[in-house]
């Protein structure tokens, strides 16, 4: 058998795809016959168990289909496609094809490892949804994060890092967070859901302008409460439970906004009236 090589001929008739082509020649029948071989996909993950097909063409009577020296299962569909199922593996190997006219040059397949997750840089947020960043290992070909039953879409940063807009949520709870990648699916983070801050009322309303009037502020989601302020400034404040915190006003002049805030948003329907101590 005299082998040929049609390497530059397979460029011309697949523009584009990366392949390798070796061409037979059989010289006793003048019968020729060329194997292009293509990975889609061209990588899964390191416990293998994914679906790759193979396409070309003379697969008709393939015996083998191994991935580095590991054999694959396989079925073959058609003279120019084979469905193989990816056996596991940690590194990238080289996948032939072996049919009775002999074995096709090997193509590179890739073996991706899991991701390893480490943290979330914000690990709560408002209903509407936030912005933060997964800090872990293997994130490259991170194509999904998934909030409880929502995905996001996330940008990979590097390996190690992948900033995601959080999707919004209906109601307040901590969700699973997971990472999928083409090396496979990872949890064990989780991310919690704040709902907006709600004053429905606050006693009393006014005080002397030198501060240090005690007001109780009552309402719903308070017990997540990070801040206070009369005005621009900041005040001292309680959170006694969920729908009651006490404020204590520092000093200012006239009338001024109360505004709550926590990681799910912002009341700011009270106000507050600073008397003018006399003297």
């Amino acid at each position: 058998m005299l082998i040929l090589d049609c390497f530059n001929r397979s460029q011309r008739s697949v523009p584009g795809v990366a392949c390798l082509l070796r061409a037979r020649f059989k010289a006793s029948t003048g019968e020729g016959e060329c194997i292009v071989v293509t990975l889609n996909p061209n990588q899964g993950p390191a416990s293998g168990g994914n679906s790759v097909i193979i396409t070309g063409t003379g697969f008709t009577g393939a015996t083998s289909v191994k991935f580095g020296s590991k054999s694959a299962s396989f079925t073959v569909d058609s003279s120019t496609q084979i469905t193989a199922i990816a056996p596991s593996n940690a590194n990238a190997v080289q996948v032939t094809v072996t049919t009775p006219g002999g074995t096709s040059a090997p193509v590179w397949y890739y073996y991706i490892l899991p991701p390893l997750k480490w943290s979330l840089s914000s690990a709560s947020g408002p209903l509407t949804g936030a912005t933060t960043s997964i800090i872990g290992s293997n994130l490259t070909t991170a194509s999904s994060v998934s909030f409880g039953s929502n995905a996001a879409v996330p940008t990979v940063v590097n390996d190690s890092r992948l900033d995601v807009n959080v999707p919004t949520a209906a109601t307040a709870g901590t969700v699973a967070v997971s990472i999928t990648t083409a090396g496979g699916t990872t949890n064990g983070l989780t991310f919690t859901y704040v709902a907006p801050p709600t004053v429905v009322g606050m006693t009393p309303t006014s005080g002397p302008d030198y501060g240090g009037t005690a007001s109780t502020i009552t309402g719903t989601n308070l017990s997540d409460v990070l801040d206070v302020s009369y005005g621009p400034d900041p005040a001292v404040f309680l959170v006694v439970d969920d729908s009651t915190l006490i404020a204590y006003s520092p000093g200012g002049t006239g009338t001024v906004t109360v505004t709550v805030t926590s990681v799910g948003g912002v009341d700011a329907s009270q106000t507050f009236t600073y008397a003018v101590t006399p003297g």
